[in-house]
């Protein structure tokens, strides 16, 4: 990553839980709720009570565009039509997460530029009209603060690059209405030809607005390129790992490396297609993320509520603590379980608002356009 970095201190599920134990290292076995290391340690209790001080920063819920369906919804009491509500997000300790504005790939141009605009608006009426449960937070004090007071911090994004119809204007005005995340594909300027120069300016922008780059579904050469350009952290806010399952969405190793030399982070989903049928294939595919790049570059993302299967024992946002009592069954260290679940996102997400504040102090908003760098 760039040289500022320096500077910083540093949705139906698809089957059952197999309830056979598996050996643990030493000769050991347990079930995700048996004992953990002899003292008679509940797993799945510990979950609960770590997950309880360091809770789940979520990468991706598909809740807006779902919501849109629904003649009625009530978040705060439960709502059965979609997998994320507020008491399930209580029951799975779920402290922040990001709500997706992504759009079906048939919008572009201005239409898609008005469906994120309808959904910005969306996500501030469905937070609005439930205050007890839910707060928008667009920074990591407001965030922090959320935690505290007991609800839970919704960040809007990420949203298509589509959405920006081209405009630095614009980014800046979505930015300005709450955006906090943008994926870099799907466009003439981070597309499978990777990124042109103005998609540069554009990251740029982004770093001096405190947009967090959303890389999941981009190219290789976008990814290693924004990796390269960017000041401020990245995101794949939902990428597994390709070694394991041979999805498009998900990255191989040479680009986990490079995620990882630059502090971002890779938000593994719980979807079956992505990483597997079961609880212990997405403990997989985390173990594998954390070994390769690291256990700073770790996430979760529940992909929840984006029409997408789930594995087993993870079929809404209330199961979190199955997935952690897994990890404690393979023996990750507390450390790294808080890392994943709050510790990197924060990091991100503080890094990204340091580099907005410095980068604004540098400079001034571009007024760039598209025809002005690629012709």
């Amino acid at each position: 990553m760039a040289d500022l970095k320096d500077e910083l201190d540093s949705s139906p599920e698809v089957g059952e839980l197999d309830d056979l134990p598996e050996p643990l290292p030493g000769g050991r076995s347990a079930s995700v709720s048996g004992p953990a290391d002899g003292t008679g340690t509940d797993l799945l209790d510990r979950a609960h009570v770590l997950l309880a001080a360091h809770p789940v920063a979520d990468g991706y819920s598909g809740l807006p565009w779902a919501l849109r369906h629904l003649p009625w919804f009530d978040l705060e009491l439960g709502e059965s039509a979609v997998d994320t509500d507020i008491p399930r997000m209580r029951e799975g300790h779920v402290g922040a997460l990001f709500w997706a504005l992504h759009l079906p790939e048939s919008l572009d141009g201005d239409q898609a530029v008005s469906a994120t605009l309808d959904q910005l608006d969306l996500v501030k009426t469905v937070v609005r009209s439930h205050p007890e449960g839910l707060r928008l937070a667009c920074t990591p004090g407001p965030i922090t603060d959320a935690r505290h007071s007991g609800r839970i911090a919704v960040l809007p994004g990420p949203a298509g690059a589509a959405a920006l119809g081209d405009s630095l204007g614009i980014l800046r005005s979505l930015h300005g209405l709450g955006l906090r995340a943008l994926t870099l594909s799907g466009t003439s300027w981070a597309s499978e030809a990777g990124m042109t120069r103005f998609g540069e300016e554009v990251l740029r922008e982004m770093n001096r607005l405190g947009v967090v780059a959303d890389l999941s579904g981009a190219s290789a050469d976008t990814v290693r390129r924004a990796c390269a350009v960017s000041k401020a952290p990245v995101l794949c806010a939902r990428s597994a790992a390709r070694a394991l399952r041979p999805h498009p969405a998900n990255l191989p190793d040479d680009l986990l490396t490079d995620l990882g030399a630059v502090k971002g982070v890779c938000m593994v989903p719980l979807t079956a297609e992505q990483t597997g049928p079961s609880v212990r294939d997405v403990a997989d595919h985390l173990d594998h993320v954390r070994a390769v790049a690291g256990p700073e570059c770790v996430g979760l993302s529940g992909t929840y509520d984006a029409g997408t299967a789930h594995p087993q024992d993870l079929a809404d946002a209330s199961r979190y603590p199955h997935l952690i009592a897994e990890l404690l069954r393979r023996g990750w260290s507390e450390a790294d379980i808080t890392l994943l679940t709050w510790g990197n996102v924060q990091r991100v997400l503080r890094e990204a608002d340091f580099t907005a504040r410095e980068a604004q102090r540098r400079r001034e908003p571009s007024t760039a356009k598209i025809a002005d760098f690629d012709g």
